[in-house]
């Protein structure tokens, strides 16, 4: 039963196919696909394996797959050497029984309040899991009847016998039906454990998996506590700060990795993705683009991946901790190759952090913890890197085009002095402003140095039916259009196609949303960035006499049809622009400072937001 490749291949129901797909699980693991078949056919079963290779769903699953329903009493036990192990099993279990109706699990273990158990235990309970001192306690009160149990689990056996358990755990054996299926686990097979085998198990069948080592020395395994809400904004801006030329980025389910290439491409990264759904001509031409280093991040899932062969990926990112101990050395063995260096950050949600002590205890590593960076810590990155590529120019040499450039800037005509230090600062300025410098300063319109108040939503300037807000991100910081359509669809739950207007300009841009959804928006992007840079958002004046002009000579060029304007749009909308300006309309405002984005043109087509810029 080694060859077994997907769950699907398993005497199972569909109410567990679906869970097991909902937990992430795309194939069995080496210790599930040789236990479950086993179990399933009612054989005592008797499997050496480490905490971390699956074998928790290796008895899980055919536990779950045999409970009556229909019948209220304890149908299985399991037993747990620690209290954290009962809850982490119980949680599993009790992910695992999502589509399966009228079934339960409780935990019962020391430290927790007995009354609370007493009264979960008089209900419906199909299996317990519990700790060995707290099931004796239970047994002894008459609290827990194990007349009913079909199927008894050792756990983590040989723990329990060093904690010194044996006693309890015979003790525990004989309030059980004789003729009950018993399955034990154990990552070492000493003589107590053997002698339990022979003195409670019926001729059982014994599995085993090797343990192998990690050898990657060069590679740099760091992790970060985040919330699950905040893992995207935690990978942006570590993307941001790292900058590096290929990453690949590691999820326990496809739909994960959908979801997440999809919130990336809208952020204005070059992304793609790979799992099981592909046909193999599509994973072929991601590959492709991969290793031709036309995308910077590839998004996969653990099956997907083994098909990557590349040797030059700077880091691996884990953005869920995977489910098995094994795969996490290979997600992260696919960077230091050919005697490079190589990073691994894996991103840890507060109910994860057991696992993470699984894959140190069983791969006998150090995964170092770091804090997540704050975005002065991107932004000092980012310069630290610009300076880099600064001195590499110059030290490359060839700047005689650009020298009179610079001396003419230097020849002023009145009194003042401008010294070649102050243009170096300048043009810095130009690179890496962050848009916190007020408009006033940068002599910008009005109607952008003087918003309304925030929680006003009149007389913005907007369509009729839409509020427009001014955000402090604009060309200077890269930004573009579709990453302010991302970022405001994504963050704030709004379709991206009810977006309106867009406005560029060089510290601060305009975006226009409807009126149902503009509180929501000015609460959320006032906590938000976008690309990684902080941004402050407010409500807008109204327009300029000049942007009203522009306004009217688009919508006349829109009406009339006519020169050779091109639109591209959804059923609401599209950018415009004049031929020969990547879909823009240059303005000749500041000579071109200004881009508009109109996603309201009312003719139809596919979205045009993610053609180039």
């Amino acid at each position: 039963m080694e060859d077994t490749k997907t769950f699907a291949e398993f005497a199972i129901s569909e109410e567990l196919l679906q869970a097991i797909e909902d937990m992430g699980f795309e194939e069995p693991t080496p210790i599930q696909a040789m236990a479950i078949p086993q179990i399933l056919e009612g054989h005592d079963v008797t499997g050496q394996a480490q905490t971390g290779t699956g074998k928790t769903a290796a008895f899980g699953i055919p536990i779950i797959e045999g409970l009556d329903p229909n019948n209220k009493a304890v149908q299985a036990l399991v037993l747990s050497p620690t209290r954290e192990l009962a809850i982490q099993t119980a949680e599993e279990f009790s992910r695992l029984m999502k589509y399966k109706q009228g079934l339960s699990v409780v935990p019962i273990y020391g430290g927790q309040p007995i009354e609370r158990q007493l009264k979960v235990l008089r209900g419906s309970v199909q299996v317990v899991i519990g700790t060995p001192g707290r099931v004796i306690d239970h047994l002894k009160r008459g609290t827990l009847n194990l007349d009913s149990v079909r199927m008894f689990v050792l756990d983590e056996a040989d723990q329990m016998l060093d904690m010194g358990f044996r006693e309890d755990i015979e003790d525990i054996f004989h309030h059980t039906p004789e003729d009950r299926q018993t399955i034990l686990f154990s990552a070492t097979m000493p003589a107590p454990i053997l002698e339990i085998t022979r003195k409670f198990q019926n001729d059982p069948q014994f599995v085993k998996i090797t343990r192998r080592e990690l050898t990657v020395p060069q590679i740099e395994q760091t992790y970060i506590e985040v919330r699950e809400r905040d893992k995207l904004e935690a990978l942006c801006r570590l993307l941001d700060m790292n900058n590096p030329e290929l990453a690949l980025v590691f999820c326990n389910t496809k739909r994960t990795v959908d979801d997440l290439m999809s919130r990336l491409q809208a952020r204005g990264y070059f992304v793609e993705a790979l799992h099981g759904d592909m046909k193999q001509m599509q994973r072929d031409r991601v590959m492709a683009r991969f290793r031709g280093g036309s995308i910077d991040v590839l998004i996969a899932t653990d099956v997907a991946a083994r098909g990557i062969d590349v040797d030059d990926v700077d880091m691996v990112f884990n953005y869920d901790v995977p489910q098995d101990v094994e795969y996490y050395v290979h997600r992260i063995g696919r960077t230091g190759r050919a005697g490079r260096t190589g990073k691994s950050v894996t991103f840890v949600a507060p109910r994860e952090i057991y696992k993470l002590r699984d894959i140190q205890r069983y791969a006998k590593i150090k995964i170092a913890k770091t804090p997540l960076p704050s975005l002065d810590d991107v932004a000092e990155m980012k310069m630290q890197m610009f300076l880099d590529k600064v001195r590499a120019v110059l030290i490359a040499g060839n700047l005689e085009k650009y020298l009179p450039m610079v001396e003419q800037l230097l020849e002023t005509e009145d009194d003042s002095e401008i010294t070649s230090i102050e243009v170096a600062a300048a043009l810095l300025k130009m690179h890496l402003d962050t848009g916190k410098t007020s408009s006033s300063e940068n002599g910008e319109s009005a109607s952008a140095a003087s918003p309304s108040e925030p929680g006003s939503f009149e007389n913005t300037g907007a369509e009729p039916g839409m509020v427009r807000f001014r955000i402090t991100l604009g060309k200077n910081q890269q930004i573009r259009p579709k990453d302010i359509v991302g970022a405001f669809a994504g963050e704030c739950n709004i379709p991206g196609s009810c977006i309106g207007r867009i406005d560029l300009y060089g510290n601060y841009s305009f975006v226009e949303v409807p009126l149902e959804h503009a509180a929501a928006v000015l609460e959320t992007m006032s906590q938000k960035t976008i690309r990684g840079q902080e941004l402050e958002i407010q409500t807008a004046t109204p327009r300029s006499e000049r942007e009203e002009e522009e306004r009217d000579r688009e919508r006349s060029f829109r009406s009339s049809g006519s020169g050779d304007r091109r639109s591209y749009g959804g059923s609401r909308g599209g950018y415009t622009g004049r031929s020969g300006s990547g879909g823009f309309r240059s303005g000749d405002r500041r000579g071109g400072d200004h881009r508009s984005f109109d996603r309201r043109s009312p003719r139809t087509g596919n979205h045009g937001f993610y053609g180039e810029d």
